[in-house]
C-alpha cells in the first residue's frame, strides 16, 4: 500500500479501472454496513482489486461507556466480508447516554480516561479480531484538566492494547495553529513505530473568527501540511498514506494528482 484516496460514490467506476501503483481506497464503514445493495457491491467489486481501508467515525472509545455492541458486530461482519487492510477510529467521543453527536469531542486526558478508553480499544480488536489504528484529534480550543501530553497518550495507549496509531498531519497542523504550539516538536515525538497510516487533508478558515482553522477536508492540501508529511516520513520511513477530500469533491483525477504527490514522497523515501 502507498497512497490511497477517500472512496467517494460519484467516483466508483473510474477509481474500480484506476490501475495506479499502490493504490488503496479507504471508506466510513457506517456507510457500508448493511446486509447487501449497489453500495455494498461496489465496494466489493473494488476491493478485489485494490486494497480497502475502514475509517470509523462512531464508536466513540472515549465515552464513558462501552461501545455498541451491536455496533460493534455489524463491524465486525462488514470486516469480515471484505477483509481490508486496515481498521481506524478515532481518539474522541460522540455518544453520550444513547444520543449521538454530530462531531468527534475532546476529553480530559486523565489517567481514569486512559484505563477506559484502552479497554475499550481492547473490546474493539478482540470483536474484530483485527488490530486497529487510533486517529491523533482536532483540536479548537483548549481543554483543562490533562494528566498526559497527547503524544504521549496515544503512545500508552498502543503499549497497553498493541493498537497501532494513525497519525493526522492536518489535524497537528490545525491544533497547532489553534492552540499555539509548534507542530514539528509534536510530530518529531510521536511514535513512529506504532504508526499505521497517516491522513492528510485540506482545511478552511472559520468564518466567524480568521484566527481559527477548520478541519473541514473540502479542500486541497496546503503547503506547509506537505512539508510536515515530508519531515515525518523521512523520519519514520513510508507509510500508508491517505489524501481525504469529504466536501467540495473535485473530479477524480484532480484527486489523484494530490494522491501522486504522496506517492512520489513514499517512493522517494523507500
Amino acid at each position: 500500500m502507498g497512497a490511497g484516496l477517500g472512496l467517494k460514490p460519484n467516483h466508483y467506476e473510474v477509481a474500480s479501472a484506476c490501475a495506479a501503483s499502490g493504490l488503496w481506497f479507504e471508506v466510513h464503514p457506517e456507510n457500508y454496513m448493511v446486509g447487501g445493495g449497489p453500495r455494498l457491491a461496489w465496494l466489493e467489486a473494488i476491493g478485489s482489486r485494490h486494497p480497502l481501508s475502514l475509517h470509523g467515525v462512531s464508536l466513540s472509545l472515549a465515552a464513558d461507556c462501552q461501545p455498541d455492541e451491536m455496533h460493534l458486530q455489524r463491524l465486525k461482519a462488514l470486516a469480515d466480508r471484505v477483509q481490508p487492510a486496515l481498521i481506524s477510529e478515532h481518539l474522541a467521543w460522540s455518544a453520550w447516554r444513547g444520543q449521538y453527536h454530530p462531531d468527534l469531542l475532546p476529553f480530559p486526558r486523565t489517567g481514569e480516561a486512559l484505563n477506559r478508553i484502552a479497554s475499550n480499544i481492547q473490546q474493539t480488536q478482540d470483536v474484530l479480531q483485527r488490530r486497529i489504528a487510533i486517529e491523533n484529534p482536532t483540536h479548537y480550543l483548549r481543554l483543562d484538566g490533562h494528566d498526559w501530553s497527547e503524544v504521549d497518550f496515544l503512545a500508552e495507549l498502543s503499549q497497553r492494547t498493541g493498537c497501532g496509531l494513525l497519525l493526522d498531519v492536518n489535524n497537528v497542523y490545525i491544533s497547532a495553529h489553534n492552540l499555539d504550539f509548534d507542530p514539528t516538536v509534536y510530530l518529531d515525538a510521536f511514535p513512529g513505530d506504532a504508526v499505521m497510516e497517516i491522513h492528510l487533508a485540506g482545511h478552511s478558515v472559520d468564518p466567524g473568527s480568521s484566527a481559527l482553522l477548520i478541519d473541514s477536508h473540502d479542500a486541497p492540501i496546503v503547503e506547509d501540511v506537505w512539508s510536515l508529511y515530508r519531515r515525518v516520513i523521512a523520519r519514520i520511513g513510508a507509510r500508508p498514506t491517505l489524501i481525504e477530500r469529504d466536501d467540495h469533491i473535485p473530479e477524480f483525477e484532480v484527486l489523484l494528482a494530490e494522491r501522486d504527490t504522496a506517492q512520489a514522497v513514499l517512493e522517494m523515501a523507500r
